[in-house]
């Protein structure tokens, strides 16, 4: 879906700036819609549901409980309750995007799932 592909703003911005301050060049690339069986992290959350299907997240403390005890290939996943609050329906001014952009290199044949960004 959208969440995963090359137009998220404010996430393209922090990669910018990330690849500026490290010097490390960055290739971005996102799965398609629809090819979630073939990204991990979309597995591992498939194994998770079955694992915990049927228990009684009660509270925080047993859901994370359950996470924890979950084993996906042989490891048990690192789990961290996070209580940031993110503002949503934060994005930049078309000006200050331009000047991401112009930092992006698209591939010309897969533009939203195919980036490089390179350290100024």
């Amino acid at each position: 879906g959208p969440e995963s592909s090359g137009v998220r703003t404010q996430f393209l911005k922090r990669m910018v700036e990330f690849a500026d301050t490290t010097g490390k060049i960055i290739q971005l690339l996102y799965y398609p819609p629809y090819h979630s069986k073939y990204n991990p992290i979309e597995r591992c959350g498939g194994i998770w549901e079955q694992h915990w299907n049927g228990a009684q997240l009660v509270d925080t403390a047993t859901m994370l409980a359950w996470a924890k005890s979950m084993t996906w290939k042989g490891s048990h996943p690192m789990v961290k309750l996070s209580r940031r609050l993110y503002q949503k329906g934060v994005s930049l001014s078309r000006k200050a995007m331009r000047e991401i952009e112009a930092r992006l290199e698209r591939n010309p044949l897969l533009p939203k799932w195919d980036i490089l960004i390179r350290p100024t």
